[in-house]
């Protein structure tokens, strides 16, 4: 039992890790989608950051992945309604979207990309 006058103990989630593909299948301007139980998590190499988020437009659940990547910007258009996502925080960048949408980190291990999701 824990002393009424120590700090809260946290416990940390133990992420579980997607493998997703092999680094040289994901150049840069690649999209990659993977499903997670009932989530749809697209993975996108933007000139050379490799970036992961749900693959749905919060306003209509449009597929992003299906949408034109803006590079310059590691942002995503919505190909229904031209809501823009930033791929790095999941925020929109313009109307009717205005709900941003989950972000995932990704790493590289033994050169193959991997999300992790919780």
């Amino acid at each position: 039992m824990q002393a009424a006058d120590s700090p809260p103990r946290t416990l940390n989630a133990v992420a579980e890790t997607i493998d997703v593909c092999a680094l040289d299948e994901l150049p840069p301007g690649a999209i990659r989608r993977v499903e997670w139980e009932d989530v749809e998590i697209m993975v996108v190499n933007c000139g050379d950051e490799l970036l992961a988020m749900e693959d749905r437009c919060s306003h209509d659940n449009g597929d992003l992945a299906e949408g034109e990547l803006d590079p310059s910007r590691c942002a995503i258009e919505c190909p229904r309604h031209g809501s823009r996502f930033d791929l790095r925080s999941g925020r929109p960048l313009n109307l009717p979207a205005y709900a941003p949408v989950e972000t995932f980190p990704v790493s590289v291990e033994d050169g193959r990309v991997r999300v992790a999701v919780e």
